[in-house]
């Protein structure tokens, strides 16, 4: 997702299984037992240092133990040069908390995992285990950081360009390969920037810390890397938890419409299961297919504010504006509905003002460099812009082709690749995770980045593995749902017999009813 953080991408036939699934003694070794010294596999080592100084204050920066490891920008190449990755080890609230940590994998690609932090201190991942945070390879605290501030510049001028527009595209295409020129410049190894080496810093951060067991937890991306991570390195992991889940294997773009088709589905027909929406809103279904169509024909241009405030800006909504502002969740899920409704009447004040958001970025903030050398490298190939459309076509029948040519949060993917321009790793990548690792995974049924019927397939390779689906939740379920937390907690406390009784009566929030 070039706008919005993405799912926001394996695996292979490694058998690992753990002998025991209760704390390690406490004799074992604990974060930072060895902090000096290379590692005997591949001389990666952790340096400790300052914390990263955050343009806002995160509180549990305060008392955390900081530093970076140092690993070799691409391992297949004698002699690479070594790059930094930032880390925050975020000290448990219980007075005398279980030995094995939680280490978190970051959304996106390119998602800045240092930012999530104050997110899962809320949802309770430190409560009674050390929780470690290492930014991916090309984050914004990293050395190199892989940040495309053109990219990020492109983004905000876009709110007023159709969003499958030749001058959209144009203007893209050019940010793409200003970024792409200076990183090349700057020396960076673009095809280095990938899940395997990914998975690999975070088996030489485990090494690096001197830690024994650790549980695993990523969301979007980050599920892809934990898997990639649980084939590849399952030495020493105790547990893994994914939510929204991506599984390496079926990462492929046109990918993108069915998980689109599943969430925005969901949510009508669970607005037609709800007496008074389905009443106040009927027949949600072909009015937003006549919406798109008619936007799509002829584009609206208005002046909107964006939503935290500041001067209205010029927005242009066409169909397949509206399409991504509905799987991006810019559109609160309990007010698609409405939105919908008030767009036929005439009304596109919510769609209006979800745009105007995009124009305000934090220029340098996402690593884009991550994100496109994942995409163009692992997602892209093995698939063209016809099989796009044919995904589009299947997903949302009489939808115009000019919005079903273009992946969700994706536009002009291919484009891009062409430009970007990394070695094809989709047959080292694409391959399902067999694993007897206890593992939950955790999808919502609003989800329109990574559908929740997707998780079943990584599940089917996880021979101890607990799925749990929850109402009513869009992308990124744990920080939505207190339940999810519970079930969390629960499956870290007790990874073969996680409690999962809370998600057992579960409806999603009631759906906003505007007046006629």
């Amino acid at each position: 997702m070039r706008q919005h953080r993405l799912h926001a991408a394996a695996a292979g036939a490694s058998l690992a299984c753990v002998a025991a699934y209760g704390p390690i003694p406490s004799s074992a070794a604990t974060p930072f037992a060895h902090t000096s010294g290379p590692s005997p596999a591949d001389a990666a080592r952790f340096v400790p240092g300052p914390c990263p100084k955050t343009p806002e204050p995160i509180e549990a920066l305060r008392t955390a133990r900081c530093g970076h490891l140092e690993v070799p920008e691409n391992r297949g190449r004698p002699g690479s040069r070594t790059i930094k990755l930032a880390v925050a080890v975020i000290k448990a609230a219980a007075a005398k908390p279980s030995a094995d940590p939680v280490v978190f994998m970051a959304g996106g690609p390119g998602g800045d995992a240092i930012d999530d932090i104050p997110i899962l201190v809320d949802s309770g991942l430190n409560k009674n285990r050390d929780l470690i945070v290492m930014a991916q390879r090309g984050n914004l605290y990293d050395q190199p950081n892989l940040a495309c501030p053109e990219i990020d510049r492109f983004n905000a001028k876009a709110v007023g360009l159709g969003y499958d527009s030749a001058a959209a595209q144009r203007l893209m295409l050019d940010a793409v390969k200003k970024c792409r020129d200076r990183l090349k410049g700057d020396g960076v190894d673009l095809s280095a920037y990938n899940t395997t080496e990914n998975a690999a810093d975070f088996a030489d951060l485990r090494t690096a810390l001197g830690i024994s067991r650790w549980n695993v937890y990523g969301y979007s991306y980050g599920s892809d890397l934990a898997l990639t991570y649980l084939r590849l390195h399952p030495k020493g992991i105790r547990a893994v938890a994914i939510d929204s889940v991506t599984p390496p294997q079926s990462a492929i773009l046109p990918w993108g419409w069915s998980s689109a088709r599943e969430g925005i589905g969901n949510i009508l027909k669970a607005c037609a299961a709800e007496p008074r929406c389905k009443s106040r809103y009927p027949d949600l279904a072909t009015t937003l297919t006549e919406q798109v169509r008619r936007l799509e024909a002829k584009p609206l241009t208005l002046k909107a504010e964006p939503p935290k405030g500041g001067d209205p800006v010029k927005v242009v909504l066409d169909g397949g504006a509206v399409l991504n502002l509905l799987v991006a969740n810019a559109v609160k899920a309990k007010d698609v509905p409405a939105a919908i409704d008030a767009l036929g009447h005439g009304r596109p004040d919510r769609f209006a003002q979800a745009r105007a958001a995009d124009s305000v970025q934090a220029v340098g903030v996402t690593a884009h460099g991550l994100t496109e050398s994942v995409a163009c490298g692992e997602w892209a190939p093995g698939s063209s812009e016809s099989d796009v459309l044919k995904a589009g076509r299947r997903a949302f029948p009489g939808w115009p082709d000019t919005v079903l040519a273009q992946v969700p949060q994706l536009p002009f993917q291919y484009d891009v690749c062409r430009l970007w321009d990394v070695p094809d790793r989709a047959a080292v990548q694409r391959v399902a995770t067999t694993s007897a690792v206890p593992t939950l995974l955790v999808s919502g049924t609003f989800d329109a980045k990574t559908g929740a019927s997707w998780a079943k397939g990584a599940a089917r390779t996880l021979s101890r593995s607990t799925s749990v689906v929850v109402p009513g939740i869009t992308h990124w379920v744990v920080p939505q749902s207190a339940c999810a937390q519970r079930v969390l907690a629960s499956f870290l406390a007790r990874p073969t017999a996680p409690d999962t009784g809370c998600v057992a009566g579960l409806t999603p929030q009631p759906f906003t009813i505007t007046p006629k």
